[in-house]
């Protein structure tokens, strides 16, 4: 396969993780799936990991692996002038974005499920605003769950979406990973082999 339809495979891969990511970040501002002050947020979710590292970031280089495989083998872009080692070079420039992006995302996420969300708890007879878990002592004793009051399933919509966003962070961090590779043997090798009537296959 030539390495620019593999980069195809990796960009048509990354466009519905980084959408998935996107959605989960959005539902993190609705915890249990209710409306709250803004203030009453975990602090991690606004830290956007799923909607700019997952999301945004990657849609760069979601969109950069999908055109390297319009790119014919004498230029790239419609561009005669540039190669097609060139255009697969550049690809990883727009990989590293993702490993960056992703990575991004998989710390926040990490530290958010650590962390715990933020709920309504009760601390000597007081009902107050807190983070009741520490040091994700709740991962292991679903029991202390009900110590979140309200909002409502806020500990397994909490976990369940930033397990997700960890789980695509790292398939995105992956995909951009291997694209590095492919990038390098495409610069190295050439983008693919019998284009162009077979005037480039051995450059």
């Amino acid at each position: 396969m030539c390495s620019g339809s593999f980069a195809k495979c990796l960009g048509i891969s990354l466009m519905p993780l980084a959408i998935v990511c996107v959605l989960c970040n959005i539902l993190l501002f609705f915890p249990g799936g209710n409306t709250v002050e803004s203030e009453k947020i975990t602090e991690e979710v606004w830290y956007v990991g799923g909607i700019f590292g997952s999301g945004v970031l990657m849609i760069f280089p979601a969109v950069v692996f999908l055109g390297l495989k319009n790119n014919d083998c004498c230029g790239c872009c419609g561009n005669e002038s540039c190669g097609r080692r060139f255009a697969m070079l550049s690809s990883i420039l727009f990989a590293a974005v993702g490993l960056v992006g992703a990575g991004y995302s998989v710390i926040v996420s990490a530290v958010a499920i650590n962390h715990g969300p933020e709920c309504l708890a009760e601390v000597n007879s007081t009902f107050v605003w807190m983070y009741p878990f520490t040091n994700g002592d709740y991962l292991t004793d679903s029991t202390i769950w009900s110590k979140c009051i309200e909002p409502t399933g806020v500990v397994s919509w909490h976990l369940s979406l930033f397990s997700v966003l960890l789980v695509m962070g790292l398939l995105q961090m992956v995909l951009c990973a291997v694209q590095v590779l492919n990038g390098l043997l495409g610069a190295l090798c050439g983008d693919c082999c019998g284009c162009c009537g077979g005037n480039d296959g051995a450059v």
